[in-house]
């Protein structure tokens, strides 16, 4: 009960029901808590599928999504029942920059906000400026902290040109 109400995952690997569309993968956690009427859950699928890009593609089954339109139905499906606590493992893995841009600026609304604590894994170091503190980890130990005390937005034509400007390591 705990986690259905108070926790959201976001599964680097997805975790959604394949015989179930994007609707009903985002629908399934409002229907078990039980907590909103149907019409409600209806609103609020919507939604979320809407915030997360995903408006016309309601109705595909996780075979017919890619990668990234996959993910961000588990980031909606972790949204559903409005969580205190979001874990995420690395998603925006399967994300291209736009994608991995918007969903970041998404979860940073949240959490100011909804003021959802996220607690977030991950290996690309260009969205840390969405954090307002960083652990790093070696070999699963603490080598570093950090507290970054104004989170910002990735702009995306400037991290886009940031992008191409990076050289290759030799």
């Amino acid at each position: 009960r705990l986690r259905l109400e108070k926790i959201g995952f976001v599964f680097q690997t997805f975790n959604l029901l394949s015989t179930m569309s994007a609707y009903e993968n985002v629908e399934l956690p409002m229907t078990i808590l039980g907590k909103y009427p149907p019409s409600e859950i209806k609103k609020r699928v919507k939604n979320l599928l809407t915030a997360v890009g995903l408006r016309d593609r309601m109705k595909h089954l996780p075979s017919e999504l890619s990668g990234g339109e996959q993910q961000r139905v588990t980031i909606a499906r972790a949204l559903a029942n409005d969580p205190e606590i979001l874990l995420l493992d690395e998603p925006t893995g399967d994300l291209d920059t736009r994608n991995t841009i918007e969903i970041m600026d998404l979860l940073l609304e949240i959490n100011q906000t909804k003021k959802t604590t996220c607690v977030m894994v991950t290996h690309n170091p260009d969205i840390e400026c969405y954090a307002d503190r960083l652990i790093y980890l070696s070999d699963g130990r603490i080598v570093s902290q950090a507290l970054n005390f104004v989170q910002t937005k990735l702009k995306y034509e400037e991290y886009i040109h940031y992008l191409n400007t990076q050289t290759e390591p030799n």
